[in-house]
């Protein structure tokens, strides 16, 4: 342990990382730059600077950075453009943040000379892997600590006992007493793991959820808006344009109202276990169905179908923590190129939870042809004589098959 003398830590201010920081000092012996990214988690993040300084750590050795307009332009947008959904349901909320955490980790690494980084990801998630794939690919003789790895701390309540004992003051204990949620938060979502949640069968309590209201008491009158879209990315709303994480806070802002975006998922962890956790993403649900709906009327039919086909894969490298791995950059680079002719405007409803698309248009890149599509009279825009012709060579194997099968029986 000798050899690490300086440890750059991914401290947020809450339980876990103030735990660890102390520990940090004890085991290792070793100075600690502490890093706490706002990621647009609604929280003030000035108390992480004050706790840090009451652990000694020297002023200019803690780093606290806005990264909100970076991680939605630069890891949630690109996401969105391939329609991005884990298992269904899941829309990542926790996965793309890490390997901007991870970038900027090792930015500070190479800013301070420091031997090594240190997280609060325990040994049993996905965190851990997704924070250090991500530094290893950027750093890769980087050195490590993951605490959940070394100590003997491996409950909440052990840690909170820890936190008492070295008078680590805890926020966001549970009303009931004992330790908070294990929460995440960013401007694309919150997460919310750990206590009665680890029954699978057990409803959350309503009082959990912090950015949407339940939809039983949501507004009774619907509310509409429009998204305007240039290649792929939500540039405006209602006519106003907006940077890109004001987008997502305005999204979140308007979803959450109306009790949209809330998840309760049994997901498959890539360590191998099931493990439920519940989330809000009233933005990210919104900016899903907007996008599907531009690409509906801009997007070439096979291109569309080849990135359905391609998203369970980007999807589960985005899970698995592979953001900086070669395939990923590929198929980016393959989804980018697609998003080219995405322009034009989208209006959706929000109504108890839902979110309807309402309309779609592109002034510039629309490929619905109404003269073509049209139950009237088309005047000669389509022969539907033709379809004859196309049915007949589409079922030629079929006939085969029926006819030889015919035979064999």
């Amino acid at each position: 342990m000798s050899d690490i003398k300086k440890v750059v830590l991914a401290y947020s201010g809450g339980l876990d990382t103030s735990v660890i920081l102390k520990w940090l000092q004890d085991t290792y012996q070793c100075e600690v730059v502490t890093f706490t990214a706002d990621l647009g988690q609604g929280e003030e993040l000035e108390p992480a600077r004050a706790k840090a300084l009451q652990f000694g750590i020297k002023p200019e050795q803690i780093y606290i950075d806005d990264l909100r307009e970076e991680f939605v332009r630069d890891f949630v947008f690109p996401m969105f453009r391939a329609n991005t959904v884990y298992e269904g349901e899941y829309l990542l909320g926790t996965s793309i943040a890490r390997p901007l955490i991870a970038k900027r980790l090792i930015d500070i690494v190479n800013e301070t000379g420091a031997d090594a980084i240190c997280h609060g990801a325990t040994g049993k998630g996905n965190d851990q892997v997704r924070f250090e794939l991500g530094a290893y690919a950027l750093k890769p003789d980087i050195k490590v600590i993951a605490p959940w790895r070394e100590w003997d701390l491996l409950s909440r309540e052990k840690l909170l006992a820890y936190a008492e004992a070295h008078g680590i003051p805890v926020e966001m204990k549970h009303k009931a007493g004992g330790s908070p949620y294990s929460m995440d938060a960013n401007l694309l979502h919150i997460s919310y793991e750990g206590r009665h949640l680890e029954d699978p069968n057990a409803e959350a309590e309503e009082d959990m959820w912090r950015w949407t209201v339940s939809p039983e008491k949501a507004p009774d009158q619907a509310e509409y808006l429009t998204l305007d879209y240039v290649r792929g990315d939500v540039v405006a709303i209602n006519g106003q344009t907006l940077r890109a994480h004001e987008v997502l806070a305005k999204l979140n802002e308007m979803g959450g109202k109306h009790g949209v975006g809330r998840l309760d998922l049994v997901e498959n962890r890539y360590v191998g276990m099931k493990s439920r956790g519940c989330y809000e993403t009233p933005g990210g649900t919104i900016l899903l169905k907007g996008h599907r709906a531009i690409e509906s009327i801009t997007l070439d039919r096979e291109v569309a179908h080849l990135k359905d086909d391609l998203m369970p894969r980007y999807a589960s490298l985005i899970y698995n923590g592979y953001w900086w791995a070669p395939e990923r950059v590929a198929l980016q680079t393959l989804i980018d190129h697609t998003q080219e002719h995405v322009n034009g405007s989208v209006r959706l409803k929000l109504y108890k939870g839902c979110v309807s698309v309402v309309g779609r248009d592109s002034k510039t890149d629309s490929l619905f042809d109404s003269t073509i599509a049209t139950f009237e009279d088309d005047a000669g825009a389509y022969d539907q004589k033709d379809a004859g012709g196309f049915i007949k060579l589409n079922a030629l194997r079929l006939r085969i098959a029926a006819k030889q099968n015919a035979r064999r029986s």
